[in-house]
């Protein structure tokens, strides 16, 4: 354990905000999503100084905080906080505390409650300060190898397969790497689905545990991937990242101008999907090519 004593320059305590007549600041703060050596010391800093720590997990913060020796109290703020707790908070900003938000792990509101209090916050005119650190998502793109100039984070699919079908059939034409977490009792039945969805020439890299002592990335076309992951138990375990190759950009000389016209019609008429359903059954071409055609044509939805 240790404490770090220095001044960046940037964290203000709650005796000088008072001082200066200001409202509080509410720092976002980032934390590792496994290796402790991982958290930055402005991070730190800001846990040391503020006024109050609202954790999504006060009894999981708490290793991380006593690691760093780090006193200041803590209070829940977590998916299920109402909207009382959002207000007593912002109250608090507003009366000169600064507040520190933090998650489990990594950076608070990917995927991870907060996204209320940094709202209510900022409609309130308080400041809010990311300060930036670990994500597993920035983490697990980096070392995949999957182009990264456009990218769509998902988060978590949906636990039923019939909506989580659903949602990735809605992805099946984005040309972007398509990022998700999911949970280890749930990860065959994904990969299951993304082979029937996505079909066998995609590449899916698994970034598993990353940062942490069993970190482990690798890709494959999803076959083999579903296939690897399903012989070994120790991949069906930790937290896991899986990022897809996006579809191939397709051309648009695969419609004929016939089509095309077709297509401006229903367009000039009728909302993008729909004009998409009623396009493929005249011209016969695939529903989702005609809604990417007509996305990339007009950049509506």
């Amino acid at each position: 354990m240790f404490r770090i004593s220095f001044n960046c320059g940037s964290i203000m305590t709650a005796s000088d905000q008072n001082q200066a007549g200001a409202s509080g600041v509410l720092y976002v703060v980032a934390t590792p999503i496994g290796n402790l050596a991982d958290m930055v010391p402005r991070a730190i800093e800001a846990l040391q100084t503020v006024t109050l720590i609202a954790a999504e997990d006060t009894r999981h913060s708490s290793r991380l905080l006593a690691h760093f020796d780090i006193k200041t109290p803590c209070v829940a703020y977590h998916d299920h906080s109402d909207e009382t707790r959002t207000r007593a908070l912002v109250d608090r900003l507003l009366a000169g505390d600064s507040i520190a938000l933090i998650s489990d792990a990594g950076t608070p509101l990917v995927s991870d409650p907060g996204y209320r209090l940094v709202r209510q916050a900022r409609l309130d005119g308080v400041r809010v300060v990311p300060i930036p650190g670990a994500c597993a998502m920035v983490a697990a793109l980096s070392a995949a190898g999957l182009a990264s100039d456009r990218f769509a984070f998902e988060g978590f699919l949906p636990a039923k397969q019939a909506a989580r079908v659903a949602q990735l059939q809605s992805l099946v034409n984005d040309s972007r790497t398509l990022i998700f977490y999911e949970a280890p009792h749930r990860i065959l039945e994904t990969l299951e689905d993304m082979c029937e969805v996505f079909g066998p020439e995609r590449e899916l890299v698994v970034a598993r545990e990353v940062t942490k002592t069993f970190e482990t990335i690798r890709g494959d076309k999803l076959p083999a991937m579903r296939d690897w992951v399903a012989a070994d138990s120790n991949q069906q375990r930790g937290e896991i990242v899986l990022l897809l190759q996006g579809a191939p950009k397709r051309e648009l000389a695969e419609i004929t101008p016939e089509q095309e016209h077709v297509m401006q019609v229903l367009l000039e008429e009728l909302p993008l999907k729909q004009a998409a359903a009623i396009g493929a059954r005249l011209t016969g071409l695939k529903k989702n090519f005609l809604y990417q055609w007509a996305l990339d044509k007009t950049g509506r939805e």
